[in-house]
């Protein structure tokens, strides 16, 4: 298990890989090494305590890294070892690239190779690690963002395992409709645009003059890949985060060099904010995540939404920004994302999907949940959430608009979530 411990500031960290099956329909099949972090309190590091597990949000983003350690975390280790399992295909899991997916035969296999990094797989590789290297001790988990699709992933499968569930600004809509949620996200990330160009009047001047420097073509960013004013428009990401509209103002206030040219710190920084390199599998998985039983195809869905909408055109002014929304142009231009192009093709036309919830064994829920509702959030629209949180056995529901997506990062959010819990008789045991 190649066990490794150390000391951080405030926290003990072991850490160790596990092998797991690639395709849990075929467990002698292909292995992938499944990577685990586990923090505690240093002081309590050799005692008996509850465990909690917490579910990264992405899809395709590997756990944190604190540095240092705060957020939720300080206020788990007051009470829990906390287990970070990095998610397949992401961190120090087995993660997967493009170099991986160009070595796939044809656009089918890749595509099937692909289908087995979905929440049903999360689940089942969370399992192995709570029975093989936890003795089969049951945890809580903690739900940040596409972390509650997979909570009620496994609320469905096996909430045996659960002692709670909290989750911060992610539970789905249940059945999941692809095309509800972009056409709600749609009308969101304009209500946001139109609140960051009246917080900054002076930056609807400042993002025309980007995005018409950027009509004119041939503009390309510090690794050649071109930046075209779609892509610029994605950086409206950023408004759905507590300090986003800052940064985005502070990014478009200075692109602009006196000579007309664009600043080469601008264009370094929209390429790591739309490289994806680290993170490949977020828009290659995005609209994958709705996928449950027969429901697909899918048909690119946000691209269609945005086919209905001239408002979003590249040539309108004030220019609107778009937000967490997969478009098939990305695998054409973004240099990380285009081996995935040929799979991305298939995935758009699949018909059924491994099935995700249980609706039944849902709202027959005995584990306490508690989820964090952010009222203005941009990526998951809070009518959805609540509507499914209606039915869900156990569930409690906080609405709040204190906080946007990343409201988990206050510790206070994850405290407030467990004391719903408690009020209400604590977790099982």
């Amino acid at each position: 298990m190649n066990l490794v411990e150390y000391p951080l500031p405030g926290a003990w960290v072991r850490e160790f890989t596990v092998a797991a099956p690639l395709d849990w329909s075929d467990p002698g099949g292909e292995s992938i090494e499944l990577f685990v972090r586990e923090f505690t309190d240093p002081d309590r590091r050799h005692d008996d305590l509850p465990l909690l597990t917490y579910l990264q949000g992405g899809p395709g983003g590997a756990n944190p890294r604190p540095a240092p350690v705060g957020g939720w975390l300080p206020e788990a280790l007051s009470h829990y070892r906390v287990v970070l399992v990095d998610q397949r295909g992401t961190g120090r899991s087995t993660p997967v690239d493009g170099t991986d997916i160009a070595g796939f035969p044809d656009a089918r296999a890749a595509a099937d190779h692909l289908l087995h990094f979905r929440a049903d797989s999360i689940v089942r590789d969370l399992e192995h690690v709570r029975t093989l290297c936890y003795d089969g001790k049951r945890w809580a988990t903690l739900g940040q963002s596409f972390g509650g699709w997979i909570t009620l992933t496994y609320l469905s499968h096996a909430p045996e395992a659960l002692t709670a569930c909290y989750v911060c600004g992610g539970i789905p809509g249940t059945p999941p409709d692809p095309d509800e949620v972009y056409r709600r996200t749609f009308d969101r990330v304009a209500g946001k645009t139109a609140d960051f160009y009246r917080r900054y009047p002076q930056d609807v001047a400042a993002v025309a003059a980007i995005a018409d420097r950027l009509a004119a073509g041939d503009m390309t960013l510090p690794d050649g890949s071109p930046l075209s004013v779609r892509r610029f428009q994605t950086l409206g990401g950023d408004l759905g985060f507590g300090a986003g509209h800052q940064r985005l103002h502070w990014l478009v206030s200075e692109a602009v060099r006196r000579d007309g040219r664009l600043d080469g710190q601008f264009l370094e920084t929209v390429l790591v904010k739309t490289s994806n390199t680290g993170n490949p599998l977020f828009w290659t998985l995005q609209e994958s995540i709705y996928g449950d039983g027969a429901n697909g195809p899918f048909h690119w869905s946000a691209q269609r939404e945005r086919d209905r909408r001239p408002e979003f055109a590249e040539d309108r002014r004030p220019l609107l920004f778009t937000s967490e929304m997969t478009f098939p142009w990305m695998f054409e231009e973004i240099r990380a994302l285009r081996p995935f192009a040929p799979a991305m093709a298939e995935l758009a036309e699949q018909r059924v999907w491994s099935p995700l919830y249980d609706l039944a064994r849902l709202a027959a829920n005995d584990v306490p949940l508690a989820a964090a509702v952010y009222a203005d959030d941009v990526f998951v629209d809070a009518g959805l959430q609540r509507d499914t949180l209606t039915r869900v056995g156990n569930a409690q529901t906080w609405v709040t608009n204190e906080y946007e997506h990343d409201g988990i990062a206050d510790g206070r959010v994850f405290c407030r979530l467990r004391e719903m819990v408690r009020d209400r008789g604590g977790e099982k045991r």
